[in-house]
């Protein structure tokens, strides 16, 4: 069995999360459906047989453009899917927005985009929630966002939110996952998203300069804390027995 990861951009990989998971003992399936559509070895697979989890990364595409992109339209039935049996799945943001979208939720244009750090504030239902579990109440987390979750799911619970972004973080059910920050990237992925997100820095009032002074102050603090939420994903959200043997 696999952890499937679905990937939507050459620089939206799973970075620190994928190599966490790997190093205890789990095996990645990374998927490329923006390229691949669905079916075949590298597009989105039909079912989930042998997926012992779900991973949905981010990417330059929008919710509000899914009638655009017909594989973005076949990953909201396996959303579904992995939600009513109860499989773990993280959705990072376009990711948690799709969770968002799928179940129930709304997703809408920002009045401003968001790109760079933004002190992140745990909610009093975060901070007894198992997988923020040792992380500050309140720490820098990087986003890049032009869309946010402006109504979580029916029944969801907001784990995490800052001034800019009020639903950064929210649990739906019981294994279901959405961050609307990127805790997946180590440096130089930190420096390539804040690159590609040059064409959003005017709606957010900031320039590339003021981000790169930004990730130099911030990023050894943020990258503890991306850390420690990385094990605890891997240390409780899969199940231990279905870890590899190696």
């Amino acid at each position: 069995m696999a952890i499937l990861v679905l990937q939507h951009s050459d620089i939206g990989a799973p970075g620190r999360l994928g190599i966490t998971l790997r190093d205890h003992g789990f095996r990645l399936d990374v998927r490329r459906p923006d390229l691949h559509g669905v079916g075949g070895a590298h597009g989105l697979p039909t079912d989930l047989d042998d997926v012992q989890g779900f991973i949905i990364m981010g990417g330059p595409q929008n919710v509000t453009d899914i009638d655009n992109h017909a594989w973005m339209q076949a990953e909201m039935p396996l959303i579904k899917q992995a939600h009513k049996r109860n499989i773990p799945i993280i959705g990072i943001c376009l990711g948690a927005q799709l969770i968002a979208h799928t179940l129930g939720g709304k997703v809408t244009p920002r009045e401003k985009a968001l790109v760079g750090f933004d002190e992140l504030q745990i909610t009093v239902p975060g901070q007894t929630e198992t997988m923020l579990a040792g992380l500050a109440w309140q720490h820098p987390q990087l986003f890049s966002c032009g869309q946010e979750v402006s109504v979580v799911p029916p029944g969801a619970t907001v784990l995490a939110g800052s001034r800019h972004a009020k639903a950064a973080a929210f649990k739906a059910g019981i294994r279901t996952y959405g961050f609307l920050f990127h805790f997946e990237c180590d440096r130089p992925m930190v420096d390539s998203l804040m690159a590609s997100s040059k064409d959003l820095m005017p709606s957010a009032g900031t320039t590339a300069s003021e981000v790169a002074v930004q990730v130099d102050q911030l990023y050894s603090t943020y990258a503890r804390v991306a850390d420690r939420l990385c094990v605890n994903l891997a240390t409780y959200l899969f199940p231990a027995t279905r870890r590899m043997a190696s």
